[in-house]
């Protein structure tokens, strides 16, 4: 099948679809650092179109139909998040650009559709936006289904929860994948090979730390030697100290009143804000993992972008590009690649 994906990032979605067989050959995504990113590691046949998603038109591109084609991609969901309360409503305009991703459903009229978000945009205005998205599907022709998928489910290291809705245009209804009934990748299974580093840590390729520790480490690693983007933000010293108070699975409420004194009131922090991920359980959401400050399990420092990619399930050889802010949050962005894998091999098998 032909693969087109829109509001790409980094091309988390793009990765899992190309192992599940399909051929992802034109991509959409404004951003230009993740643009930058997903040319160095796909190779698009028709191109990836580099502007808005407004000015995007579908019909300037030849799409070989007899072959099928699978349209996916999720609108920015930080809208959508709960982690925001600010501007989780209808006036968000950035929470309507899924319009735009039924515009070009409608224009291209593909085989399958997948639309992706948090979980939150089924609490969003009493769920709404998911309404809307299921109701123009189904007037298009389209049977669909929606569901949950646990990334920590299929193997992935780490506790992520997605949305999806599955379309079909041949009258499929269609049944997500189960769980692959495996037990729980670990952080410490994830990254415990990766390169020990410290604060600020700023040389990109470096030697591996040991040889694989675990079966997951020897998928990621693939029989290279090292890895790239061993990138780590260099915080305050008094960052530091806090860190150093906080232990496996705690956050921010480990800490002493007296360094948090530059919070006008501590007690609001998320639960999120400066916790230590635990070694013998899959990771937090990795997200925004710079701005809320995730610590290292057994180091005082933040997360490395390589280490955040492997929670992720970005194998070592996907590069991440641009300054370390920019790699930080096209990591934090992207859909896990294994748990994108599992949902487009089940479509395969039901098409």
């Amino acid at each position: 099948m032909i693969g087109i994906d829109l509001f790409s990032g980094a091309g988390g979605m793009s990765l899992g679809a190309t192992k599940s067989g399909i051929d992802v050959q034109l991509v959409v995504e404004s951003d230009p650092y993740a643009c930058d990113t997903y040319r160095r590691n796909h190779n698009p046949k028709l191109g990836l179109f580099n502007k808005d998603i407004k000015f995007f038109n579908p019909d300037a591109y030849t799409l070989d139909k007899r072959q099928g084609i699978i349209l996916f991609g999720g609108p920015p969901c930080q809208g959508y998040s709960t982690s925001n309360q600010r501007t989780r409503s209808s006036s968000n305009t950035s929470n309507w650009l899924f319009k735009e991703f039924l515009r070009v459903v409608e224009q291209i009229k593909p085989d399958w559709v997948v639309f992706e978000n948090v979980k939150g945009i089924l609490e969003t205005e009493k769920g709404v936006f998911v309404h809307e998205i299921n109701r123009n599907l189904e007037l298009g022709g389209y049977t669909t289904s929606h569901g949950l998928l646990k990334a920590s489910d299929f193997g992935v290291p780490q506790k992520r929860t997605r949305f999806f809705i599955v379309a079909s245009k041949h009258g499929i209804r269609f049944d997500f994948p189960s769980p692959n009934g495996s037990k729980y990748t670990t952080v410490k299974e994830a990254i415990e090979d990766l390169p020990l580093l410290e604060n600020g840590a700023s040389k990109c390729y470096l030697p591996y730390r040991s040889a694989p520790q675990s079966a997951y480490a020897r998928l990621m690693r693939s029989g290279a030697s090292g890895c790239y983007n061993n990138l780590v933000t260099r915080n305050h010293s008094s960052i530091i100290e806090r860190y150093k108070h906080v232990p496996q699975g705690g956050n921010w409420e480990d800490i002493p009143g007296h360094l948090m004194e530059n919070y006008k009131d501590r007690n609001r922090c998320h639960t999120g804000i400066y916790r230590r991920l635990s070694y013998h359980e899959p990771s937090v959401v990795i997200g925004n993992y710079r701005k809320n400050m995730l610590i290292h399990p057994v180091q005082n420092r933040g997360l490395s972008v390589r280490e955040a990619a492997r929670l992720q399930s970005f194998p070592d050889d996907f590069r991440f590009t641009g300054s370390i802010g920019f790699q930080q949050q096209q990591v934090g962005n992207a859909v896990p690649p294994i748990l994108a894998e599992a949902l487009f091999t089940s479509i395969i098998r039901q098409s």
